[in-house]
């Protein structure tokens, strides 16, 4: 199964059991049955089979993806109860790949979801066997440490355009910004001429698009200053990354609740004209100018004590984090899934996504953080968070290693590219 990232549309690929000579249209073959034609020793006969091959929609269940496939409701059924006993259907993830393969009547061929980089679910029936069976199969790959670098300028103006033209994909351009989300707000921060580097690790799979493991370390050089990370893993500790001091890279607070494109529209102000009432008023908060569905995350664990909708703040989202701070997510056009009063939300978990609900004159995301009840500047509040837990001088001989060699593995990339 073959899928391009981002791909919206459902291609429809239709492969003939007995064909010879020209074929037609596929589009036309899908919905104009082929009548045998003589020409010379050749015929052409009916498609018996349509594949289709694409990612699973935004918040779909799998009831809903097959049955938009146009499968009958009876396989349907079918399908879902054969795949509870191997794998829990609520957890299937929009933008992951699937393949569907089906008769021209309707009957399930096959189904293929990717689970993850490593694993498939596969739903097919056997020969002459009506019933279905499904089953967790795990998808051969070769892993190799790989590195790339690039820069920022006029030809790519983002650091995803940026990252293509070095010939990766985007979830590496996510992964670095996760990375030094605690130092950079990648949303407002980067600028031409910034230029980054990683080292990272790459599984080939077979007959499947190669994807990306753990970032090894990674560089960028922004506004004039170079921020390094380096993965590490203390004794008896989970993965982490650190600057080549052994500083810890993680912070309290994310520096922004989106992850890019967005724009600072209105800053904190104890008096602003309000776009809507037309008076003035304070403005505690922060508004990001972002198209509507961008996602909202959550900049510090925590638990949501309000998922509400109101006249004036429209679909909104309220976390209390430690140390006494509330962060407050408004105007949003819909709720992340599993987000109601109660949850358990970790640090960059999805809340929800972009919109213009209550008073708001387009798209944008009104984020505001209160400190013991009061609201503070989140911009300032961010900058002076203090850091994570540096590594312990126990390990940071073994620690120094790792740097040495992943720093190697970022020059050897940097200086590829120059």
């Amino acid at each position: 199964m073959r899928c391009t990232p981002g791909i919206s549309a459902i291609t429809l690929i239709i492969a003939s059991s007995l064909c010879a000579g020209a074929c037609r249209a596929a589009s036309d073959a899908a919905e104009h049955p082929i009548h045998p034609v003589h020409a010379g020793a050749d015929i052409l006969l009916a498609s018996q089979t349509v594949v289709i091959r694409s990612v699973v929609p935004d918040r779909a269940t799998l009831d809903a993806l097959l049955n938009s496939q146009g499968l009958p409701a009876d396989t349907v059924a079918q399908v879902v109860t054969a795949v509870r006993k191997v794998f829990d259907p609520r957890q299937l993830r929009s933008r992951q790949p699937f393949e569907l393969e089906r008769s021209s009547t309707g009957a399930l061929r096959s189904f293929q979801y990717e689970i993850d980089a490593s694993s498939f679910l596969r739903v097919a029936s056997d020969v002459g066997d009506a019933d279905l069976d499904a089953e967790i199969v795990p998808i051969p790959r070769t892993l190799e440490h790989a590195s790339v670098a690039g820069m920022i300028d006029e030809d790519a103006s983002s650091l995803f355009a940026a990252m293509h033209r070095s010939g990766e994909s985007d979830d590496l351009a996510v992964a670095l910004a996760q990375i030094f989300a605690g130092e950079i707000d990648f949303n407002t921060e980067i600028q031409r001429n910034d230029r980054f580097a990683l080292a990272f690790e790459r599984y080939h799979r077979q007959d499947r698009p190669d994807t990306h493991g753990d970032v090894t370390a990674a560089e960028i050089t922004n506004e004039g200053r170079v921020l390094r990370a380096i993965r590490f893993t203390v004794p008896g500790g989970m993965p982490a990354y650190y600057d080549e001091q052994g500083r810890s890279l993680r912070r309290f607070f994310l520096k922004s609740p989106l992850e890019f494109e967005p724009r600072v529209t209105s800053g904190f102000s104890l008096s602003r004209m309000h776009p809507v009432l037309h008076v003035s008023r304070a403005h505690r908060g922060v508004d990001y100018g972002a198209p509507t569905g961008a996602p909202v995350i959550s900049v510090a664990a925590g638990t949501v004590i309000r998922a509400s909708y109101d006249a004036a703040n429209g679909r909104m989202v309220r976390v209390r984090h430690a140390s006494g701070y509330e962060s407050y997510y408004l105007h949003l056009s819909a709720f992340a899934k599993g987000i109601h009063a109660g949850a358990h939300v970790d640090q960059g978990q999805r809340v929800g996504y972009v919109g213009s609900s209550g008073l708001a004159t387009g798209p944008h995301l009104h984020y505001g953080l209160t400190r013991n009840g009061a609201f503070v500047n989140p911009i300032v509040e961010h900058r002076n968070m203090p850091p994570g837990e540096p590594i312990p001088g126990s390990a940071m001989a073994a620690f120094a290693a790792v740097r040495d060699r992943e720093l190697a593995a970022l020059a050897s990339a940097t200086n590829a590219t120059n």
